[in-house]
């Protein structure tokens, strides 16, 4: 097992935020979502002083919903989760959402 740290826990923190926000708009529309898996990475700068901050968040959502006409609404509803995300919102770096959608 490996211990998570407070860098890992943000990232991790902005993608189940988005998670929560985008599955929340796929049921609202009807889109059946069967599989949801994302890897995100963030970037991070070090100061000269030590310390650093983040300079982007990529989330890389790989998604499968039930029919293949529900994929186009699907991509769609990542940009108003990101706009409805608590923790995207809050935090003063980039945060980039490069999902892939395919039909289960």
């Amino acid at each position: 097992k490996s211990k998570l740290n407070p860098e890992d826990l943000l990232v991790s923190a902005i993608s189940s935020c988005h998670m929560l926000s985008y599955i929340y708009l796929c049921s609202l529309d009807g889109i059946i979502v069967t599989e949801y898996i994302d890897l995100a990475t963030g970037i991070m700068v070090e100061n000269n002083g030590g310390g650093g901050q983040f300079k982007t968040v990529t989330l890389h959502p790989n998604i499968k919903v039930k029919q293949e006409e529900m994929i186009s609404k699907a991509m769609e509803l990542h940009h108003k989760a990101h706009d409805i995300c608590y923790i995207a919102n809050s935090v003063n770096f980039m945060v980039i959402i490069d999902p892939i959608i395919e039909m289960s």
